[in-house]
């Protein structure tokens, strides 16, 4: 089922959408939530918390690209969850490191977590990413949206990890840089 077809079941209120979203798109959720939490059974809740959250915003949202819409979603839940869990700074999944990571780019006024609601810095963000090289941004989204690992991006990029960890740390630099051009940093 395509994307537009789900979209059109939740206008519909077809109780159908959750189940078609389910099959089409379980395993990459699970797969963002489960680089944030610590247990699979957290990543789970999360998955299923993200299904109620798709019914109740559409309508009025009518995503354009559905995947991109669910993850969106299920990592801010994540993210959620993990704060709520009061866990250790370094405790358990990547998001903790990959956090730390972008906080030489991000203002100390913004907590990175509390980052994806601001429109303004997404807006720049955004635009700086999509003048990055393809390889460069896809690198910087998998470890800092997806929170995906070092070696998890050096296999799926055929990288080795110091490649992959030079590349990102240039590419903090860059957005830095670009951050301060725009006035975020100063």
């Amino acid at each position: 089922m395509t994307d537009e077809q789900i979209v059109a079941l939740y206008f519909e209120r077809n109780e159908e959408a959750i189940r078609q979203t389910k099959i089409k798109y379980s395993r990459y959720l699970l797969s963002v939530a489960e680089n944030i939490l610590p247990t699979r059974e957290d990543a789970e809740e999360c998955e299923n918390s993200t299904y109620l959250a798709a019914w109740n915003s559409i309508p009025p949202h009518n995503p354009k690209t559905l995947s991109t819409y669910l993850g969106k979603i299920i990592r801010h839940l994540a993210i959620k969850a993990k704060r709520a869990q009061k866990a250790d700074k370094r405790g358990g999944g990547e998001a903790s490191l990959s956090f730390d990571e972008l906080s030489e780019c991000i203002p100390a006024s913004f907590s990175m977590e509390d980052s994806i609601t601001d429109d303004q810095l997404a807006t720049i963000i955004s635009a700086f990413l999509r003048k990055l090289p393809e390889t460069e941004r896809r690198l910087f989204i998998c470890r800092y949206f997806h929170c995906d690992s070092i070696a998890a991006l050096s296999e799926t990029f055929g990288m080795k990890e110091s490649r992959v960890k030079t590349t990102l740390m240039r590419t903090r630099g860059k957005l830095a840089a670009h951050l301060t051009e725009k006035g975020v940093l100063l």
